[in-house]
């Protein structure tokens, strides 16, 4: 499929935003990837750069809070995809002055240099923690968002942001809800690292998967393949707004240490720590909204987890 289309990721050495750069060269974007690696890896998009596409990508190293060099960056591209930020709920309760420069400012110099270079489309990764613990499931767009930390808070005013902008500029944007993404190359290692790569590390090496709370909590759990689909769908459709980006479906997270378990074959038992700040307890899409402009979850959560567990045991071996 070639489209000679340009396309910027922001955040494009991140998790997700290497696995979207990957799939718009596949389909024939040239893309440029910022990063400034504060979080993101230049290994995650190393095959990119390396590979005999390298010509249809290249890598910038640099900041969204440098409003001058996105100008810069955003000249001549069709569609910017928005997944740069300072991820994780306790990073954002740790220093919230971070969170808000990072993951609002940066936002706001996102939307302005893709307004100042007529940019086609913005898309935007927001996430389902602006629903809060709001006790009714599932989640719904046209719920009144109840965020309980920093980065929640600046994930809905950056939604707000896009908005505006719309309204006001004319700048097409799609906000999209993640509800907890999951794969391959998703860190196990850092400090605020995801449920799901924490668990399948520890449960490899043999080691009791430490659980927050009663582990009663539940969430929707998204493999990231289908959030990559539903980031270049909204950008190649007519569609704006905001739209949840989940499977629809729920799981404890003792379920998911059991599944988890069951694959490795260890027969460990799971510890259980205090609850942390900010955490909800139940989070569930309805993703109807988003099924308007094609998207369709096609991976179910044991086939995603045998693709994430099977990834990071290449990498260990």
């Amino acid at each position: 499929m070639v489209t000679h289309k340009r396309a910027v990721v922001t955040g494009g050495a991140g998790f997700i935003g290497s696995h979207l750069a990957n799939e718009l060269v596949r389909r024939g974007y040239h893309v440029t990837i910022l990063d400034d690696l504060s979080t993101g890896k230049r290994e995650n998009i190393a095959a990119l750069l390396d590979s005999t596409d390298s010509s249809k990508a290249d890598f910038i190293r640099g900041s969204i809070a440098d409003l001058y060099l996105l100008q810069e960056v955003f000249a001549g591209a069709d569609f910017i995809f928005h997944q740069a930020a300072l991820p994780s709920v306790p990073r954002s309760v740790k220093n919230p002055l971070v969170s808000h420069e990072v993951n609002l400012t940066g936002t706001l110099n996102v939307l302005l240099a893709a307004r100042d270079n007529g940019i086609k489309k913005v898309v935007y990764a927001s996430s389902s923690s602006v629903y809060g613990d709001t006790p009714t499931l599932p989640k719904r767009e046209d719920m009144p968002p109840n965020p309980q930390s920093p980065y929640a808070v600046s994930k809905v005013a950056g939604e707000y942001y896009c908005q505006v902008f719309q309204e006001i500029y004319g700048l097409s944007t799609a906000c999209l809800r993640y509800f907890n993404v999951y794969g391959p190359g998703q860190d196990p290692n850092s400090q605020y690292a995801a449920v799901i790569p924490r668990f399948v590390a520890s449960i490899s090496q043999g080691k009791s998967p430490a659980i927050f709370g009663d582990g009663e909590q539940s969430r929707d759990f998204t493999f990231v393949r289908d959030v990559v689909g539903a980031n270049i769908m909204a950008a190649e459709t007519e569609t704006s707004g905001v739209f949840n980006i989940g499977k629809g479906e729920r799981t404890s997270i003792n379920q998911l240490a059991e599944i988890i378990i069951g694959f490795a074959g260890n027969n460990v038992v799971p510890t259980h720590e205090e609850p942390r700040a900010g955490d909800v307890k139940h989070s569930l899409a309805d993703i109807s909204r988003a099924r308007t402009f094609g998207y369709n979850p096609r991976y179910s959560l044991k086939e995603g987890l045998r693709e994430t567990i099977n990834s990071l045991q290449r990498i260990a071996e």
